[in-house]
């Protein structure tokens, strides 16, 4: 079986979050596809079917199956253009929990059209204080927990205590200020999924893009993502879709053997 690793929304090789990518002529049973995300050890694995002119798509992480990840979709559909199907620009996949997910090729950017998510103002918590250790200026709800602080400085500097940010509500975490060379700098946790940090969160965006869009008053955004490894993305809000695009590097190239 043919597996492929990608920095999505990267410059370069070690930047951006990396995924691995699978492509199989038929879905594998569940256990040993969360057994290869175990050993590839990465945020995500994207696993690929195809189905007629289409293809399906699954995501699963060293804690299970989750039911949608912007830079695995992203990167499954770099693959696909790149090696599978080359006379291609655009890809659509099928997926079990997020609807139709197009992928599509346009000059050096590989863009992403995902539902946003409808954001609800909550009140900020001393519980939100003590998990990031500095008090948001507002908080608001969505399928994740999104804090926007007073500066980029903030976010770039936050050290959070991640058992506290478990017991928040919210699936994911993100906390997010105005930027400077960028529209807006934001960092995104994932302590509930058995991880820390998230280098590039695509799904994450879907949250803060409506906010700064609106903020902003501007449709078209450049997000950087403050990561350790750092991550640009560039994007536009339509409403209820974000369309997300980034650069991506092809890292690895590999058989795996599963026998």
């Amino acid at each position: 079986m043919r597996q492929y690793v990608v920095d999505a929304f990267a410059e370069r090789v070690f930047e951006g979050n990396p995924a691995a990518v699978c492509i199989l002529d038929e879905w594998l049973p569940d256990d040993v596809m969360l057994n290869i995300a175990r050993e590839n050890n990465l945020a995500d694995t994207a696993f690929v079917v195809k189905e007629g002119s289409n293809y399906k798509l699954r995501w699963v992480t060293p804690g299970g199956e989750i039911d949608l990840c912007g830079h695995a979709t992203l990167a499954a559909g770099y693959i696909i253009t790149r090696f599978i199907d080359p006379e291609l620009s655009e890809v659509t996949f099928s997926t079990k929990s997020s609807g139709l997910l197009k992928v599509a090729k346009k000059g050096e950017l590989y863009e992403m059209d995902f539902p946003a998510y409808q954001l609800k103002k909550v009140e900020v918590t001393d519980a939100m204080t003590e998990a990031i250790g500095v008090k948001p200026i507002e908080a608001y709800m969505g399928r994740d927990l999104l804090c926007i602080l007073g500066s980029k400085d903030e976010v770039r500097n936050l050290n959070p205590n991640l058992e506290k940010m478990k017991l928040l509500d919210g699936l994911l975490f993100h906390v997010t200020a105005k930027g400077s060379e960028f529209d807006c700098v934001s960092r995104s946790f994932v302590p509930k999924l058995s991880g820390t940090e998230d280098p590039v969160c695509g799904s994450g965006h879907c949250h803060i893009i409506p906010y700064w869009a609106e903020k902003l008053r501007k449709n078209s955004l450049i997000a950087y993502q403050a990561s350790q490894r750092g991550g640009t993305l560039y994007c536009k809000y339509l409403g209820d879709r974000v369309i997300m695009g980034g650069k991506l590097a092809l890292f690895s190239t590999a058989d795996i053997n599963i026998s």
